[in-house]
């Protein structure tokens, strides 16, 4: 491969590749990058005594140019998306369909799902951050207070990291599948410098916050309407087996009211359930925007 505008450093490269990439999903950019860069610097450390020049050059025919290398995650990530991607659900052109077709879609089970952890991931993450930054700001003032710190923050990219494969396989939205990069040859001072530096450690740990008081709300919301939906769609049994099963709305028991009533109460039961199914889909298309933007950065280069 004729080596005639290639880049002649590693940084150079990886601008090239982010501007061929632009456009695409900043989760799979941020992978592209860490892969590029992790190959381009072990490369470069096994041919030592040759400038990063000579190594892209060298490495040009087998790797790629960065316009090339563009185009292999584009294709790649078509082809991995599709074979990821649940079964669509059947398209329904009429409102009652689609409101009904709900329960027909994968996303909507994941979306519940989610909701359901989110209280015990919040509560951990939250646990986790704040006891952190205590003991790291604590122990500030110690020699094992620095090294604390340094991991701490490392313990936040890695569990944004972690977040971000269950938000990918809950809510299906694209997250990143590499950690952001860190060249390992750097002084250990210049690499906590970057941890403080680094918008993705304080957007990862505003997330991780976030989670807690996120996922109460997540887990409230979908216990207490399914409850509730299931309670009320069941309603008849309240006449059916009576003393075992009721339910009390507003001081009212459905088995004292008019057997009538209980058609409509059964009926208003299953729509809450559907709407609520609805909601869980809503909420998980939220969360993951809000994941998306809160974890997914570029790395520093």
């Amino acid at each position: 491969m004729n080596a005639q505008g290639l880049p002649t450093t590693i940084p150079e490269y990886l601008d090239q590749l982010r501007l061929a990439l632009k456009g695409a999903d900043p989760a799979m950019i941020q992978d592209a990058l860490y892969d590029a860069e992790e190959y381009l610097r072990s490369e470069l450390a096994e041919q030592a005594g040759k400038s990063e020049a000579e190594v892209i050059a060298s490495v040009a025919g087998s790797y790629g140019a960065p316009e090339e290398v563009a185009e292999i995650y584009r294709e790649t990530e078509v082809t991995v998306s599709r074979a990821l991607r649940p079964p669509a659900p059947p398209k329904r052109k009429s409102a009652l369909g689609r409101f009904f077709g709900v329960i027909a879609d994968p996303r909507t089970y994941g979306a519940l799902f989610y909701m359901l952890l989110s209280l015990a991931t919040g509560i951990f993450y939250f646990t986790w951050v704040t006891t952190g930054a205590s003991l790291s700001i604590g122990l500030s003032i110690l020699i094992i207070g620095i090294p604390l710190l340094l991991l701490f923050l490392m313990s936040v990219r890695l569990l944004s990291l972690v977040e971000g494969r269950i938000v990918e396989v809950l809510l299906g939205e694209r997250m990143p599948r590499r950690p952001l990069y860190t060249q390992r040859d750097k002084p250990w001072a210049t690499r906590l410098k970057e941890l403080f530096t680094s918008g993705s450690t304080w957007t990862s740990m505003l997330y991780l916050l976030l989670m807690q008081p996120l996922g109460t709300l997540y887990f409230g919301l979908a216990v207490t309407l399914l409850t509730a939906a299931v309670m009320l769609a069941a309603a008849p049994l309240s006449v059916m087996i009576p003393g075992v099963f009721d339910v009390t709305i507003a001081h009212w028991t459905i088995s004292t009211m008019g057997t009538w009533l209980l058609p409509l109460v059964s009926l208003f039961g299953i729509l809450l359930l559907f709407a609520t199914l609805h909601l869980a889909r809503g909420i998980g298309k939220f969360h993951g925007w809000l994941a998306k933007q809160l974890l997914v950065r570029d790395p520093v280069v």
